[in-house]
């Protein structure tokens, strides 16, 4: 089965009362945006995601610059947004499914999204739920008398995102009967035998508010852990000095197997000790000669892209490279930069440090080079 994921972005965000629009709000230097992106491009069933923006934030979902996602810029209202994305794809070959995601839910589990796409194989739409276990009232006059609705919330129930269906049946529920809209997509279903209802998470709730965002936020600092990194090589005549991926200018440079980069070293360290996966001399052997005089940069490449399968992403790192020659200040912006985008991380979520050892021992007499890094994670699952 092949889907398109639609991710509506399009409101206004009144209720959350910020100057910037809920979908760019950042958690460890990422919009939701580009969390629920992330882990939805996990599956290979995603063959195709759409993003439906609302045109006054042309300019902030344009300097997201995210790849692979077609943009669709939104209607007055979620259901006029929906249809807006379901026209572009109702021509699309190869695509029969279609997922309808809200930004505001980020905090979705690979495991749910996995479950809706294996139980679309034998229904028509599938919607994950969940059970109502508050006391439910409702007001029936002018007077403030309440009635409290008691086993018969047993009949309720609270619907969420995503929501999966056969793209020709929902595209053609929402062209002919947007009247019936009520709030998403299911709404839509008058029969609702059609509809498979799985088990839904408490987690995946809606942002609606800044409480909600602050409640999300203490979840994902639940998720962080942290790593160390360290490392040191020789300087010798003959050699390139390579720093955070850079070549620098410099009559040494640095004695390793692969191209010694001990600012990449570290970092790469930092990281697999941050997600617990080993150190970097077990996943790239000096013994294996596919590696040897390999650019670090490579190897780094490989972790953020095995990190990123076990859900992981990179909050922050803070980096000491130790020398005492060349020095680091004027490198120092272009290092960051570099940094950035081989961990694809933003530039502030990164900070260096050049120190010297005050021209004592080996570093000092200008015979090797050393960098320590702190490193944090999130882990988004």
């Amino acid at each position: 089965m092949s889907f398109c994921l639609i991710i509506l972005a399009g409101g206004k965000s009144h209720r959350f009362r910020s100057n910037i629009a809920k979908p760019y709000q950042k958690l460890a230097g990422k919009s939701l945006i580009e969390i629920n992106i992330i882990k939805a491009s996990k599956f290979k069933q995603i063959k195709k995601i759409i993003l439906v923006y609302n045109k006054k934030d042309t300019n902030r979902v344009k300097s997201l610059k995210l790849k692979n996602v077609k943009l669709v810029t939104g209607g007055n209202s979620r259901q006029q947004s929906t249809l807006n994305a379901l026209k572009k794809l109702k021509n699309e070959k190869g695509i029969s499914k279609v997922l309808i995601h809200d930004v505001a839910r980020p905090n979705f589990s690979t495991k749910l999204f996995s479950s809706i796409l294996k139980n679309m194989k034998n229904a028509k739409a599938v919607v994950p739920k969940i059970e109502i276990q508050d006391a439910v009232k409702q007001i029936i006059d002018s007077s403030n008398v309440e009635y409290i609705v008691g086993k018969k919330r047993d009949n309720f129930f609270l619907t969420q995102t995503p929501q999966a269906f056969n793209l020709k049946e929902i595209y053609k529920l929402h062209k002919n009967n947007p009247k019936k809209y009520k709030d998403d997509d299911i709404s839509l279903y008058v029969d609702l035998n059609k509809v498979k209802f799985i088990k839904g998470e408490k987690n995946n709730f809606k942002i609606t508010d800044i409480s909600d965002f602050k409640n999300l936020k203490n979840i994902y600092k639940s998720k962080q852990s942290v790593g160390i990194g360290f490392d040191v090589h020789r300087l010798v005549p003959k050699r390139k000095l390579y720093l955070a991926g850079l070549k620098i200018k410099s009559n040494l440079g640095t004695l390793g197997h692969s191209d010694g980069d001990p600012v990449l070293h570290s970092i790469t360290d930092a990281i697999l000790g941050a997600c617990k996966m080993g150190d970097i001399g077990e996943m790239f052997s000096d013994k294996n000669k596919k590696f040897k005089s390999i650019r670090s940069s490579i190897l780094l490449r490989k972790v953020i892209e095995k990190i990123k399968l076990k859900g992981y992403f990179i909050n922050n790192m803070d980096i000491n490279i130790i020398t005492q020659t060349p020095k680091i200040k004027s490198y120092k912006y272009k290092m960051i930069n570099n940094i950035a985008r081989l961990c694809e991380i933003s530039n502030d979520r990164i900070n260096i440090k050049g120190k010297t050892t005050e021209k004592l021992g080996v570093i000092g007499k200008e015979k090797a080079i050393a960098c320590e890094v702190i490193c944090s994670v999130i882990k988004y699952d």
